[in-house]
């Protein structure tokens, strides 16, 4: 049969596979962390699901580099989100700690993926909308799904530095991950503003200072990843407060930079 040029467009572009393709990839990570830690080989599964937190900040920009962005790859980038991000961190944190206490621990865990999936409907849902105070104030709407996946994890990463004794008892296990998966939970259903690393902008003096601390960052997370990780998920929950103080003095100065509205004027007065 003669190819035709319309067979020609229903082929999928490469541009157009490289992202999807690191999607995929991204899901496959997230999904190969619930199986480690069925085995119970907790720092494996905790470093999948960071792998896929990693090609998940990339495969965007690899496809608006390639100019391979279209409405497949992200559907499959929401898809990929919800199992590497939601699904997948809640069953590590479950069968690490949650699971002491099977019922409500799998309400927590249930909590984590829902929140997570209603964060996902939200931000496909505003994909058109024009209105968003949030981001054009630069600022997200709520906590983004990887984000919320390091939290979820955290207890874990302080484990793997301090060592499993701190948290040796069952209950106190439970409890602490009950805590921290409850509140990321609904820091991504919510609707608090929080600051978006693309939106940030440096002064130029500050840059070769920004390139340092990128440097020392990235030493760091690769000689003790555990206390780097630690230090991160602290210091991130310490910026959700600051932004939301942010937003709100934002606020206030653009309301007050809009001229007051200009009274209505009053019928005139007839006099016979």
């Amino acid at each position: 049969m003669a190819v035709t040029p319309r067979h020609f467009r229903r082929v999928l572009p490469m541009r157009a596979l490289i992202p999807n393709a690191i999607t995929v990839l991204a899901l496959c990570f997230g999904l190969t962390g619930v199986r480690f830690a069925i085995s119970g080989e907790w720092e494996k599964a905790v470093a999948a699901i960071i792998v896929a937190g990693v090609l998940d900040g990339i495969d965007g920009r690899i496809a608006r580099l390639l100019n391979g962005a279209s409405r497949f790859g992200a559907e499959l980038d929401s898809l990929s989100d919800l199992t590497a991000f939601g699904v997948a961190p809640a069953l590590v944190v479950y069968l690490w700690s949650l699971e002491y206490y099977p019922g409500i621990g799998w309400i927590f865990a249930l909590a984590h993926a829902v929140a997570c999936a209603l964060r996902l409907a939200r931000f496909n849902s505003r994909l058109d909308v024009d209105d968003q105070p949030h981001k054009r104030a630069g600022f997200l709407t709520g906590i983004p799904a990887p984000v919320g996946a390091g939290l979820a994890l955290s207890p874990l990463f302080v484990s793997f530095w301090i060592g499993p004794e701190w948290l040796a008892d069952g209950r106190l296990r439970f409890l602490v991950s009950a805590v921290v998966v409850a509140s990321t939970a609904a820091l991504m259903a919510s609707s608090l503003p929080t600051y978006a690393w693309s939106a940030i902008r440096l002064p130029p003096t500050w840059r070769l200072i920004a390139l340092l601390g990128v440097g020392l960052f990235a030493g760091a997370l690769f000689s003790e990843p555990w206390i780097t990780l630690s230090i991160l998920s602290i210091v991130y929950a310490a910026t959700i407060p600051m932004a939301v103080r942010s937003y709100a003095r934002l606020k206030r100065r653009n309301a007050s930079a809009v001229p007051p509205s200009a009274p209505a004027a009053s019928p005139p007065v007839v006099l016979h």
